[in-house]
């Protein structure tokens, strides 16, 4: 399969929330292989969908031929090998619970496709609702 271009939005509000963003990257490098392509700006905003500290926040782009489920299962192995725990939560309404986390990465765009399965989804069903996600993928797109 050709390499294609992928976005992956990154979060944290917990510990030292930088070095939490620069070991994600370290740890999405060697995963997938290459480095990353390009990186927005780190942004600070408040907790979204919860009280809690702020978080930082920022959108990367990778170039790669892995598949969009395994790119998930590498994702979410970073997020748990840094501290992250629990599975998501949700109310008697159906909506998720936000907690605070040491790292949060979402898959936002892989290259066109469109995936629809219970575990993932791509595009990512809320970056339109989030300016955490839209500002920094925005500022990438303009550096194309």
């Amino acid at each position: 399969m050709k390499a294609v271009p992928v976005y992956l939005s990154l979060g944290t509000n917990q510990g030292d929330r930088r070095a939490q963003i620069d070991e994600a990257l370290r740890r999405l490098d060697a995963s997938i292989g290459r480095p990353y392509e390009a990186l927005s700006s780190i942004i600070e905003t408040p907790a979204w969908g919860f009280e809690g500290p702020d978080f930082l926040n920022c959108v990367v782009r990778y170039r790669t031929a892995k598949r969009p489920h395994t790119l998930l299962r590498i994702c979410k192995k970073i997020e748990r090998a840094m501290g992250r725990t629990g599975v998501p939560e949700y109310d008697a309404e159906g909506r998720r619970i936000y907690h605070d986390r040491p790292i949060d990465i979402d898959i936002l765009l892989y290259g066109d496709e469109h995936v629809d399965t219970p575990d993932l989804k791509i595009p990512h069903p809320l970056m339109e609702q989030r300016d955490f996600v839209m500002r920094p993928l925005a500022e990438i797109f303009a550096q194309k």
